[in-house]
């Protein structure tokens, strides 16, 4: 089985694999990734908060997502821990293309439950490219503690991408959930495929 298949079928169906290379940059790299990480979980949880406080009508979205504002932002304070742990500091916030570019496919306008299922599939996508990541990380870096680290949050970030998607589905039809679920995993393939090859970033 090819590198992609195998990437398509055990990792969230995502259609395009990060380039192999990436876990050894980032390795090299490795304040810089850790600063990165922790401000994706920084925002992981921010985003989170806005959706609740949006959609503070809808019982189910506040009940989901609370727990996971909470894992979040624990996962944030694990990170600043194993920066401490290597005597490394916590660098200023960079500009997340990635992120951004998943933002401005976003469907603007449409009812409340549409706007509601395109960010929590934003969300959903976010979380299963970072599970990815986290296992290259888990099962390449050199540091023992890491990869036990990094593949917890693997574990975690997998629950979540499916909370996001099942939540969606209370709420949206489950076909037209499906439907546009393709279409962010077709659109975030084409944004991995442009996207530099750094290791100073998560994704």
């Amino acid at each position: 089985m090819s590198w992609e298949e195998s990437t398509r079928q055990k990792m969230l169906h995502l259609k395009l694999p990060t380039d192999p290379r990436w876990a050894s940059i980032a390795e090299m790299q490795l304040g810089d990734v850790l600063t990165d990480h922790a401000y994706c979980e920084q925002k992981a949880a921010s985003s989170c908060i806005s959706i609740i406080v949006r959609f503070n009508d809808k019982e189910e979205v506040v009940n989901t997502l609370t727990p996971i504002v909470a894992e979040e932002w624990g996962h944030f304070e694990r990170v600043l821990e194993q920066m401490r742990k290597r005597g490394l500091k916590l660098g200023f916030v960079r500009r997340d293309e990635y992120a951004l570019q998943l933002k401005n496919f976003s469907k603007k306008g449409g009812s409340r439950i549409q706007q509601l299922t395109e960010q929590l599939l934003m969300n959903a996508l976010i979380e299963a490219r970072s599970c990815e990541r986290f296992k290259l990380l888990s099962t390449q870096l050199e540091d023992p503690e890491l990869q036990k680290f990094y593949y917890e949050l693997m574990v975690s970030e997998a629950g979540h991408f499916v909370t996001f998607i099942e939540l969606a589905k209370k709420y949206e039809d489950p076909q037209v959930v499906n439907e546009r679920w393709q279409e962010w995993l077709d659109f975030e393939a084409e944004v991995m495929r442009n996207l530099e090859v750094r290791g100073d970033r998560i994704h």
